[in-house]
């Protein structure tokens, strides 16, 4: 019998692709522009943010650049870390490396504590393993800067508005809650809204971000030689197998927008012996906090009736690192995002103009639920290249990522100048949160 060595995989069809780009040009072309009935921060205030961050950009682009070039992996951001609060210091603002149990985080505070509101804005500045910054978080990162630096000049001014801006870095959002192992430890108390800005190859003001679950399941059996003595032993692998085949068939009855995918992680040792230990990692997702809740029970249901019909025992760990809950938006207040960027010569759309299909998760998320908060998407990439990509890192190093370091600094500023400014916007922004269900308290959602 003889076999080719080696044959390519067929490509997959871009036949859905075409059709969504035509669908969503569709809609983008009749799609309202965004508004907002609030008027903000006065039109100096504006100028004098906008021309800070111009007077920046030298340096925050020389900031994203260095980023880009050494990107360094979840909960290892020493050197990003330190580049941030060396900006800052050059500009005579004093950082916190360390804090909050982590020793990647930063923290930075200007204006007046105790009077007016107080405004995170938060950076992120870790990057992928083995293809750096595919989702441009030093886009991210050096926005936030940004933003914070121009806002220190506004906060300086003798008829500076009441209120405190924080800067926060956050690391680890890949995978590693970052946000969340903060939060619990106090980051984000007094807090009146979050603002960030993520990278994208579309203008969004409210992209919907998917909760994120994950599970390790680790199957227990009983070792035998696979030929001699089969019928003595409990086959791990088949318990494996089982609850993959199980997700699978699950996948037909789940609400449009929910995922689960997983891999194998250890499937054993040799052919000839029956394995005695397998398992598999898992991550689910979902557009809700009840029915993650719920895709969660029904995964767990599988993984445990897979050591029933095979005889084996089982270990379940659910996240080994914070799960991620979705993103609530305050669209009071991406509002106010998407006119600053128009103003920018972009064109943001509103939710629903892209697919929501096409997302991840993030643990901003987290945030949102504690907090008014806001994740507008920036576009720096062409249509149709997507995140956690070499085209991505590309365009996240390249002329899209300078640009969105600019004008995503420059929106955040002008965002965080109308919530110091107007009133009237912080309480609808508070009144949208609350009408929302207020408060999460997030740490003990999934407890049982």
């Amino acid at each position: 019998m003889t076999c080719p060595e080696h044959e390519a995989p067929l490509q997959p069809s871009r036949a859905h692709d075409d059709a969504v780009t035509r669908e969503t040009a569709a809609r983008a072309a009749a799609a309202e522009p965004i508004s907002s009935p609030y008027a903000g921060a006065p039109d100096a205030a504006r100028e004098l943010l906008t021309g800070a961050v111009d007077a920046l950009s030298a340096e925050l682009l020389e900031l994203s650049h260095g980023l880009h070039a050494d990107p360094e992996t979840a909960f290892t951001e020493h050197r990003s870390a330190a580049a941030v609060a060396a900006l800052l210091q050059r500009h005579g603002i004093s950082s916190e490396v360390g804090g909050y149990g982590l020793d990647t985080a930063l923290r930075a505070e200007i204006g007046r504590s105790g009077t007016g509101p107080t405004i995170a804005v938060l950076a992120e500045y870790d990057a992928l393993p083995g293809i750096g910054h595919a989702c441009g978080h030093n886009v991210i990162c050096s926005a936030a800067v940004g933003a914070f630096l121009a806002l220190a000049r506004l906060l300086a001014a003798d008829d500076a508005p009441a209120g405190t801006v924080l800067l926060l870095g956050t690391p680890a959002e890949e995978g590693g809650g970052g946000k969340e192992t903060m939060a619990r430890a106090g980051a984000f108390d007094g807090v009146d809204a979050a603002v960030m800005v993520h990278p994208f190859a579309h203008d969004i003001a409210d992209h919907p971000f998917l909760g994120r679950r994950q599970l390790e399941v680790t199957y227990h059996g009983v070792a035998a030689h696979a030929s001699a003595q089969p019928h003595m032993g409990r086959n791990a692998l088949d318990a494996v197998v089982l609850a993959y085949q199980g997700v699978a068939m699950l996948r037909q009855h789940l609400p449009d927008g929910d995922r689960v995918h997983g891999i194998i992680t250890d499937g054993g040792q040799a052919p000839n012996v029956v394995p005695e230990r397998a398992g598999a990692r898992y991550y689910l997702r979902s557009q809700h906090p009840e029915t993650l809740l719920d895709l969660a029970t029904r995964v767990q249901a599988i993984a445990v009736g897979a050591a029933a019909m095979t005889g084996c025992g089982y270990t379940l760990t659910w996240d080994p690192n914070p799960p991620y809950l979705p993103i609530r938006h305050n669209r009071t207040l991406a509002a106010r995002w998407a006119v600053h960027q128009t103003q920018r010569g972009r064109t943001v759309w509103p939710r629903g103009v892209v697919p929501e299909s096409e997302t991840g998760s993030t643990d901003l998320g987290n945030v949102s639920l504690r907090v008014p908060a806001i994740h507008p998407m920036l576009a720096i990439a062409e249509p149709g290249t997507a995140l956690h990509t070499v085209g991505f890192a590309q365009a996240a190093g390249g002329p899209g990522g300078d640009r969105g370091v600019v004008d995503g600094a420059i929106g955040l500023a002008l965002v965080v100048a109308d919530l110091l400014h107007d009133a009237a916007l912080r309480d609808a922004v508070a009144a949208e949160f609350a009408d929302a269900g207020g408060p999460v308290d997030v740490p003990s959602f999934f407890d049982s």
